[in-house]
């Protein structure tokens, strides 16, 4: 066997080359190698993930060979699957991403969960429905909003992002999973584009940057070097932003509004304290995610 794949036809068949593609990928201390592996195959065949076990002995043509290796030489030098892609799946949307968006994470998912729980249905069959204003702060590629929307239709959903290239990858996102109309998009840092406008909201919810400045660098090579440092960094103490927004959030909710944060796993005590101060907000509940961390926060306008 070659020591790597090559270009002569017939001689690698599927199975073979997610064999040697997942050894490589383990001599370079790539993360989770074989689904990287996997997905970057599927992608390059235009097929799903399952059905490379339904055609393990089929050989790939040349050009196939010389994507896939090409893939195989970004991978190694640690960019992230999902940039190499250009797809993400949260909640139960494909979502395009590009390096001017945070990759979606599934701890993400609680945060839309915890909001779930108080959106109503009943939309288009009860008479009695009424919608609600939902805004996303710092929207990225438009996850949480859209997976809300996706969801609860009938309300009313709105989400900004300082990033005029972000929001144009969360408008492409909405329009993809059929969203486009449902959902308000809007260019500014924070609350600055709504700060002369009476308007006023029953839910705000957020995943800021919360990663202190001085640990950036210890991240991995995948978020560090390639994730928009915009999105990650929460200044000094980690916090700047979830400060930011907590001082500011009770303005725009409605009476008995409430407030959703992603926040870090070890930022439960600090964000509590900040939220105290404020002086603004009651009914608080930290929640967990799926690995057991303190990761959401939701408190109610006083």
């Amino acid at each position: 066997m070659h020591n790597q794949p090559d270009s002569s036809g017939n001689e690698w068949t599927i199975l073979k080359l997610l064999k040697w593609t997942t050894s490589y990928f383990k001599s370079h201390k790539v993360e989770s190698p074989r689904p990287g592996a996997e997905i970057l195959l599927a992608n390059i065949l235009e097929i799903n993930r399952i059905d490379l076990y339904l055609r393990y002995d089929q050989p790939l043509n040349r050009d196939e060979l010389d994507k896939f290796k090409a893939l195989i030489k970004r991978r190694v030098k640690r960019e992230p699957v999902a940039y190499i892609t250009g797809v993400k799946g949260f909640w139960s949307l494909n979502l395009a991403v590009s390096k001017d968006v945070l990759i979606p994470r599934p701890e993400t998912e609680c945060l839309v969960e915890a909001a779930l729980c108080l959106l109503p249905t009943g939309f288009g069959s009860d008479s009695n429905f009424c919608p609600k204003r939902i805004l996303d702060l710092g929207t990225g590629a438009g996850a949480i909003i859209l997976a809300l929307a996706s969801e609860q239709p009938g309300h009313l959903f709105f989400a900004s992002d300082c990033s005029v290239k972000a929001i144009k990858v969360a408008k492409e996102n909405a329009k993809h999973n059929n969203l486009n109309e449902a959902v308000c998009f809007f260019i500014g840092d924070w609350f600055s584009p709504i700060n002369d406008k009476k308007v006023f909201f029953d839910i705000i919810i957020s995943n800021p940057p919360y990663i202190q400045t001085g640990a950036l660098c210890s991240l991995q090579p995948e978020i560090y070097e390639y994730e928009p440092c915009i999105a990650l960094d929460g200044d000094e103490d980690g916090l700047s932003s979830l400060r930011r927004i907590i001082s500011s959030a009770h303005i725009y909710l409605n009476r008995q509004g409430s407030l959703f944060l992603e926040i870090g796993h070890d930022q439960k005590d600090a964000v509590g304290k900040i939220i105290d101060d404020s002086e603004k907000y009651e009914n608080i509940v930290f929640s967990k995610d799926y690995s057991g961390y303190d990761r959401v926060v939701r408190m109610r306008k006083k």
